[in-house]
């Protein structure tokens, strides 16, 4: 098995997930945080849907700079509704397979940097850099279930039942 196709294999898996989780986003609640410290829910809910697009960039890139030294910052659009954070994930789930199919297993096997101000602070291989950050997705998936608890939303049932959701 290629390492592109193990990888595949974890997108098949945790991007419906993902979606069972987005799905259940109230409207107009993006602003929500259970703690002055917490990050707001709407750019936690914009994580779980674009961090597969950050799978194509450590694909596509050599690196990532999270705060580059010409100022220039992601911008994050505020969506309102679960339908443009489904929109999202499909884009970025899209967007992560194409740079997918197209990388081999020497390609993934190749050095990736992340930079904060030009400084390297976590480079390795691709691939590990790839599943690194999957795991990443699954933490602010379950911190966005918390999150969706707290606000009295439907969690629904990802790796077995949950109180909200008994299917399985």
């Amino acid at each position: 098995m290629t390492l592109s196709e193990v990888l595949t294999q974890q997108l098949d898996r945790e991007v419906p997930r993902s979606r069972k989780a987005l799905q259940q986003v109230p409207d107009d609640r993006s602003d929500w945080k259970p703690h002055d410290r917490s990050m707001a829910f709407g750019y936690l809910a914009f994580m779980v849907a674009t961090i597969p697009s950050w799978l194509a960039r450590m694909i596509l890139d050599d690196s990532l700079d999270l705060a580059p030294k010409d100022g220039k910052k992601t911008e994050v659009p505020s969506f309102r509704t679960a339908s443009e954070y489904l929109a999202a994930l499909d884009k970025a789930d899209a967007e992560m397979r194409a740079a997918l199919s197209k990388a081999s297993d020497d390609h993934l096997k190749t050095n990736w940097q992340l930079l904060v101000a030009g400084n390297v602070v976590q480079q390795a291989s691709r691939f590990e850099m790839l599943t690194d950050t999957i795991a990443h997705w699954v933490h602010h998936r379950g911190q966005m279930t918390v999150y969706l608890r707290l606000m009295g939303a439907t969690v629904p049932a990802l790796y077995g039942p949950s109180a909200d959701d008994k299917r399985f």
